[in-house]
């Protein structure tokens, strides 16, 4: 060995042991610092958490209240044009929020390279999930109107056959049911009763399905963001929450207010839809210790609820809350109404799609 290779190596075995000293103190020292940056991260996230309790509740509950106070509110009226279109806006912001926000993120959980790709990775199970969810939002629409339109026709029916055999009875003089006289009618509807009647189950069946798809999707987001442990993805998810459950719950609340329940059923409604969130948002506190959304069984129930409220808003928001409306005859007959719901749609589609870019 030379003298010049003798010196390298001097060099090398002197610099290598002083990298070896001072390396443990160096990880400890990063350690440390990561440590108390994640406690200070977990402090902030958690004022962030609890105001986000506060402000999705308010939205929601301010949303869904104010077309059920449509007889002080005459814009909330539903005989009124500008229902019409702020209905419209709020369908748009619901279609927006499946095909933008909760359908990306379904795909996005069931495509994760954490899952066993010779299962998850070989099928498109978003799509079937959200597929199969919609088909049966359809089946529960059609099943219920038709059981509920059978027993108003059985019950027709019935008291259509009584009040013949009354009057064979009664034969030799006038006899009438009415409810002036009697205070009850044993006769059958008329067909545009039966029409009305048959329409006003249709909008309750509406309303019902319509809030169960937003209450999976709303617990769901609400779990997501209450385990979060980034203030960073808390903010603008916060924001974007509260815009997207004000709109949301102005839709699901003409929904109520056209199917003319009662008082205490439209308020239980009302109160359901607007704690959905906010206990999800408790419940993601309450698991962020153990929550990890990259954990494969956080992953799959996230991704298949995700896809199943997916095919659900999409289907309600395009089947129920729109084509209902912009087929109706009275929004066909005027261009005005027509145009007006056209641009509330778009709009409102458009600001639930502008949302994405921070949440």
């Amino acid at each position: 060995m030379t003298h010049l290779q003798a010196c390298f190596l001097n060099i090398f075995k002197a610099s290598s042991l002083l990298i070896l000293l001072h390396y443990p103190a160096m990880v400890t020292c990063e350690c440390t610092c990561e440590v108390e940056d994640l406690e200070h991260g977990k402090g902030e996230a958690l004022k962030f958490k609890l105001g986000s309790i506060l402000s999705i509740l308010v939205a929601g509950a301010i949303g869904v209240s104010l077309p059920l106070l449509g007889k002080k509110i005459k814009a909330f009226r539903p005989e009124n044009d500008i229902f019409f279109m702020i209905k419209a806006f709020a369908a748009g912001v619901i279609l927006a929020t499946g095909f933008i926000h909760i359908l990306p993120d379904a795909f996005k959980s069931l495509t994760s390279p954490c899952l066993s790709q010779n299962l998850w990775g070989r099928f498109p199970f978003t799509g079937f999930v959200a597929m199969m969810s919609a088909i049966g939002t359809l089946m529960v629409d059609s099943f219920a109107s038709g059981f509920y339109k059978r027993m108003h026709f059985k019950e027709s029916k019935t008291a259509n056959n009584t009040d013949e055999e009354t009057a064979e009875e009664h034969e030799g003089h006038v006899h009438v049911h009415t409810h002036a006289t009697h205070g009850h009618a044993h006769v059958s509807a008329s067909p545009s009763e039966d029409l009305a009647l048959s329409e006003l189950v249709r909008r309750r069946i509406i309303s019902q399905v319509l809030e169960l798809g937003i209450v999976v999707h709303s617990i769901i987001i609400g779990i997501s963001l209450g385990a979060s442990q980034s203030p960073e993805t808390i903010k603008p998810l916060m924001a974007a929450l509260s815009f997207h459950q004000f709109f949301e719950g102005l839709g699901l609340g003409g929904c109520i207010t056209q199917a003319q329940f009662e008082s205490a059923s439209m308020a239980m409604m009302a109160t359901f839809f607007s704690l959905t969130t906010p206990v999800g948002i408790a419940i993601g506190i309450g698991i962020s210790s153990i929550y990890s959304e990259n954990k494969t069984t956080a992953l799959i129930v996230e991704g298949i609820f995700n896809g199943a409220s997916a095919g659900i808003l999409i289907y309600m928001a395009l089947v129920d809350l729109l084509a209902s409306d912009f087929m109706s005859p009275r929004m066909q007959s005027n261009f005005r109404i027509q145009l007006g719901a056209n641009v509330s749609l778009l709009l409102g589609a458009g600001c639930m799609t502008f949302m994405v870019k921070w949440a």
